[in-house]
């Protein structure tokens, strides 16, 4: 069994992807320092699996313990990098703490994989590195522009620094730029699990609705879109995990025709803040207190991707609708309780 090392794999993407690799038929390892997760996903893990998955409890950023794993996991034939802080309005207070950990993990991660062969990496990037777009929906070849947020940089320089690094005869590289993941997976063992206060909508959302917080805020009502909120393209969390094992297996199979290939992982659909929150109330029943903000520092008013390379080429394509997300986060909520 193929030996794949997948950095945050106890986070929220991270937890799912190594779920899918292990049903795939790869032997996924995690290295999480739980700075932004939490150690029960690792038992919701062997719940769906059945079986443990080697963990190494490790800094990413931390280049001689990372080195350890590799040398206690033999025959490690791939990376996937998800470990990175994630959250665009922390990042505008902390810029710091996010080029210093998302710059870091990977700078080791690149200077120890050579040593011990690996020459395949799956990165986990964002379409943050489109900064506000002139037209929609976005391509591959849709120019990256000043980022809005700190987070948003340490995307764009990580995506350079392994293009530069790829160029030199480093490992061969699949960026896939992640729209909105969504949703839990649909045992409900697994799903989003943020550490006190979410930055993203849909645990705000479910929270709110279980009586966690008291009210939703929704950050600008006046941009130009068909409602005013933000408009996003939201993926089913399984979907995308699934990207990653396509990709995975594109690089080991050596169909890669470039060192470094490209590709958005969305549903190709735009959806409104506003639309989501509907959306959620029709599928569980329950009326959520909205109130409407201002504007929030490092929002893009509208992203939304053009998913036609990920389908041809990679032969990857979303299966999970809105609707469907949505579901499977309230069911992962109510798993929770308060």
């Amino acid at each position: 069994m193929k030996k794949i090392l997948v950095t945050g794999g106890a986070g929220y993407i991270g937890s799912h992807a190594v779920v899918e690799l292990r049903q795939a038929g790869y032997q996924p390892i995690i290295v999480d320092d739980f700075s932004n997760s939490q150690e029960s996903a690792l038992a919701g893990i062997e719940g769906i699996l059945g079986s443990k998955v080697p963990v190494y409890r490790i800094n990413c950023a931390d280049e001689a313990a990372l080195r350890t794993v590799f040398a206690a996991e033999p025959g490690i034939v791939g990376v996937v990098h998800f470990a990175a802080f994630k959250a665009v309005g922390e990042s505008v207070q902390k810029p710091l703490a996010y080029y210093r950990n998302n710059l870091d993990s990977l700078l080791a991660l690149l200077a120890v994989m050579p040593e011990f062969g690996v020459e395949s990496l799956v990165f986990s990037s964002s379409c943050t590195v489109y900064g506000v777009p002139d037209a929609l929906p976005v391509t591959e070849a849709t120019p990256t522009k000043k980022a809005t947020s700190p987070y948003g940089a340490t995307k764009q320089m990580a995506e350079d620094i392994l293009t530069d690094v790829a160029a030199a005869g480093g490992p061969r590289t699949i960026l896939l730029r992640y729209f909105n993941p969504i949703g839990a997976h649909p045992s409900a063992k697994i799903g989003e699990l943020p550490l006190g206060v979410p930055n993203n909508l849909v645990p705000f959302i479910t929270q709110t609705a279980a009586g966690i917080r008291e009210k939703l805020t929704v950050y600008g009502t006046d941009y130009d879109t068909p409602d005013g909120s933000c408009v996003r393209d939201y993926i089913y969390v399984v979907d995308l995990a699934k990207a990653h094992v396509v990709a995975v297996r594109r690089l080991l199979e050596k169909q890669a025709t470039e060192r470094v290939e490209i590709f958005n992982v969305g549903t190709g659909r735009g959806n409104s803040v506003l639309e989501v929150v509907r959306t959620f109330e029709e599928v569980s029943g329950q009326k959520l207190n909205v109130e409407l903000g201002p504007r929030r520092t490092g929002d893009v008013p509208a992203i939304y991707a053009d998913a036609t390379k990920a389908e041809t080429v990679l032969g990857f394509k979303t299966e999970g609708s809105l609707a469907e997300a949505l579901t499977s986060a309230w069911k992962w909520q109510q798993t929770l309780g308060k």
